[in-house]
């Protein structure tokens, strides 16, 4: 697929910007031990990216839930994508749905590094992606 149109290639890259903002701030809140907003910051930096590839093959929705759908459908089911990085963003929202609602609920530093890693390789995969066969 290619992407042909110049203001759509305007808003992937800057989806994408926002994506890689979101390690910088989700690395800046674990050092300072805020960690429901780091969870917060590493589940929307995969999500921005995710809005960056759903531009690319004109998927539209404003639901959280239907863009993650339509990823495991037609990226992970078609094994386009490895299936970990289903996982992966089904994880992260949980784990913000959570961290947003849930009054007492704890995160530690290690499960937050590791998250954090998990947000940097998805977000390079979806990079990837969407760049590759252009």
């Amino acid at each position: 697929m290619n992407i042909k149109d110049e203001r759509e290639e305007t808003l992937i890259k800057l989806r994408l910007n926002q994506a890689f903002e979101s390690i910088q701030e989700a690395e800046l809140l674990i050092a300072n031990k805020m960690f429901r907003a780091a969870t917060n910051r590493i589940y929307f930096g995969m999500f921005y990216a995710l809005l960056a590839l759903a531009i690319k093959y004109h998927f539209k929705t404003s639901k959280h839930t239907q863009l993650i759908g339509w990823f495991n459908r037609v990226f992970i089911k078609e094994n386009l994508i490895e299936k970990k990085f289903g996982k992966i963003i089904n994880s992260a929202f949980e784990l913000r749905t959570e961290g947003d609602y849930i009054a007492f609920i704890q995160f530690d530093n290690e499960d937050l590094n590791k998250n954090l890693n998990d947000m940097k390789a998805f977000i390079e995969e979806i990079e990837r992606h969407i760049f590759s066969n252009q």
